[in-house]
């Protein structure tokens, strides 16, 4: 076997785990239910730093892609929800060409999830009670980044946040106008879970378009 493929690499613990294998095999009519089973198990295991992580993959003028981790912040039967300034290089290519990808990968577990869908605008007010429970210091330096902007110096990012600090001194700090977030509407989900020789578990479910039944389906590893 080849050295480099070996070197280092030891068995997830929780690669056989009971509990693993059943939320990786519940609900097997309802994928994004069968996630938030995996995603439970995730939040259990304290080595999952950010169990929520995802990689988020859009695309650009051209055609040219590119990813990014983001965190999951909502899950329901409409989608994947993430926020973002909607003028950041994210924000701009999600909303310009709504086709996007992620992926969630919990090593310890030897799952991994991938998710192909639309992405669309949530409500301002889904925006605005998001926004109104974030730390204070998060929702000033949501107004005082110009989020994926070219900066000159960091004193000139320094200088932005004591100003926004100024101004609401004493007050609650309102959402940015170009502040909010972004669902991602499945189309294809995939569940993968790590096997002894490489012959891992692989179903695919999919759909035409939101609102649809899903059709599974297994895949070869």
């Amino acid at each position: 076997m080849d050295e480099l493929e070996t070197a280092g690499r030891k068995p997830p613990e929780g690669k056989d785990d009971p509990a693993i294998a059943a939320a990786f095999l519940s609900h097997p009519d309802d994928p994004v239910a069968r996630f938030e089973a995996l995603l439970s198990q995730a939040r259990k295991d304290p080595r999952h730093r950010e169990p929520t992580a995802m990689a988020l993959a859009t695309v650009g003028e051209g055609g040219r892609p590119s990813s990014r981790i983001v965190l999951l912040k909502h899950v329901d039967k409409r989608g994947f929800v993430f926020y973002t300034n909607l003028d950041s290089r994210k924000g701009h290519e999600a909303r310009a060409r709504p086709s996007v990808a992620l992926t969630f990968h919990w090593q310890w577990m030897e799952v991994q999830v991938r998710i192909e869908g639309e992405a669309a605008q949530v409500s301002d007010a889904e925006a605005d009670d998001y926004f109104a429970g974030r730390p204070r210091g998060s929702q000033l330096g949501a107004w005082a980044s110009q989020q994926s902007g070219v900066l000159a110096s960091r004193d000139d990012l320094e200088r932005r946040l004591a100003e926004v600090t100024r101004r609401f001194q004493g007050k609650q700090v309102p959402r940015p106008p170009r502040w909010s977030g972004l669902y991602v509407a499945p189309l294809s989900i995939e569940f993968w879970r790590g096997r002894e020789d490489r012959l891992h578990d692989r179903e695919r479910y999919r759909r035409a378009r939101a609102g649809q039944d899903w059709t599974r389906e297994l895949l070869y590893p």
